[in-house]
């Protein structure tokens, strides 16, 4: 399982239900990694989507504390352990956490891996996502400095280290 996040320097995540900036490249990235995978989102993060809609081309399951919530092309699930019994007939490598700050906290202990697009940015945020330079993860890989406008990001994969 891996998680895929755009962080800013302090690893915020968004602000009042959105992400903090939209940069294509980091898109483009997230549509290339996530295509034909599994997503695993909360119910916030699925709200924030275009539309509040599922992602197409992908399994979308949504993680949520309404035992009435249910949204066509998403699965549906109300615990982690539910989640990963669903999650448990596709390969690690194919599944990808997508957030929002809940989930990614639930499910940091069963994941391997992290796409991260870092952004070198300070936002005003209320979400965000453990510091994995801080928490038993490397870096194994850094794309060229990318530069959107006036901002400057990068692209990191993580492994975990402490499994």
């Amino acid at each position: 399982m891996q998680l895929i996040a755009a962080v800013d320097k302090n690893w915020a995540i968004g602000r009042k239900g959105q992400m903090l900036v939209t940069i294509p490249a980091d898109q483009k990235l997230f549509r290339q990694e996530t295509i034909g995978k599994v997503v695993v989102m909360g119910r916030k993060t699925l709200a924030a989507l275009p539309g509040g809609r599922p992602l197409d081309s992908r399994t979308n399951i949504v993680l949520t504390r309404d035992p009435s919530f249910s949204v066509k092309g998403a699965t549906a699930v109300h615990s982690v352990e539910e989640a990963l019994e669903k999650l448990s007939v596709y390969r690690d490598e194919d599944i990808f956490i997508i957030g929002g700050q809940s989930i990614y906290e639930q499910f940091l202990p069963y994941c391997g891996g992290a796409h991260i697009t870092f952004i070198d940015y300070e936002y005003h945020a209320d979400t965000y996502m453990v510091n994995l330079d801080k928490e038993g993860w490397r870096v194994t890989d850094v794309s060229d400095e990318q530069t959107y406008f006036d901002l400057c990001y990068e692209f990191r994969r993580y492994v975990r280290t402490d499994k």
